[in-house]
């Protein structure tokens, strides 16, 4: 990799039901596809949807008699800051990436975890109760009317994020907000919600992707810990499935991690 340390990404919003611990995980697998050592760190450790799709994955290969690129994963209880990044540098020191999933809800480790993250995204349902996350809109217009606490919250973060930069000598930070389920809208909404998040990108900085749409494959996948990438041990993949998995591999090219030294083995499966 092209920096120094882990490359660490951060999923976080407030709102829960965005797709965002299903977008972590097929992000952290598709990463180990490649051929990268990833780290996880559930945050959210009541709900643990992160850390149980490892654990479910790894039964699955236990249960089958199959090896799969997979994740280590740490489900982390509320700690101080400083106890946190221990952890971390204990379990992740020789790591490619870091991927810390956070809890729908204001979270002081977070916060923590938004700050120091080189890549943070941000997963929101294409609906205007989820941007109200971000911002406000005039309810005749649908103008932008004013920033909301999280994206002040994150505009402070990356501020604090820069001072690490020059501390460090890492990049500024890459935020991506990542549209979820974007076929289920309405045209003429999905259209009003890409103008106001095109006003806003530009107010605080954050770009926009395309992410994952709603479809049922994701939910029957948890159980068994396999994802989109699996295909060899899904069965018949109906046309549906092979669209998901296009998207899939669309996020993470506009994701733009840094590149990693791939074995040509990782290399044929990813690409595949």
């Amino acid at each position: 990799m092209s920096q120094t340390g882990p490359h660490w990404i951060t999923f976080a919003n407030e709102k829960g039901g965005t797709g965002k611990s299903t977008t972590a995980i097929h992000v952290a697998i598709a990463l180990a596809y490649r051929g990268a050592k990833v780290v996880g760190f559930d945050l959210d450790h009541r709900q643990r949807t992160f850390a149980r799709y490892v654990e479910n994955r790894a039964e699955t290969m236990q249960r089958r008699k199959i090896d799969l690129p997979t994740i280590e994963c740490q489900t982390i209880p509320p700690i101080p800051d400083d106890e946190f990044g221990d952890i971390l540098k204990c379990h992740a020191a020789d790591a490619d990436f870091i991927i810390i999933d956070t809890p729908g809800r204001d979270d002081p480790l977070a916060r923590f975890a938004a700050t120091h993250a080189d890549t943070l995204v941000t997963p929101m349902n294409d609906s205007f109760v989820d941007f109200d996350l971000i911002g406000q809109v005039e309810g005749e217009n649908f103008k932008v009317r004013k920033l909301s606490f999280y994206a002040e919250l994150i505009w402070e973060a990356r501020i604090k994020r820069s001072r690490l930069a020059i501390e460090e000598g890492r990049a500024e930070m890459d935020w991506v907000v990542v549209r979820n389920r974007t076929g289920h809208t309405e045209a003429r909404n999905r259209n009003r919600i890409e103008q106001a998040l095109g006003e806003m990108s530009k107010r605080v900085g954050f770009r926009v992707t395309q992410g994952l749409s709603e479809r049922v494959i994701y939910r029957e996948l948890f159980p068994s810990g396999l994802t989109l990438l699996d295909k060899g041990h899904l069965g018949d993949l109906g046309t549906s499935h092979l669209v998901a998995r296009q998207e899939l591999r669309q996020l993470m090219a506009a994701l733009r991690f840094p590149d990693i030294q791939r074995s040509e083995a990782a290399a044929e499966k990813v690409d595949a």
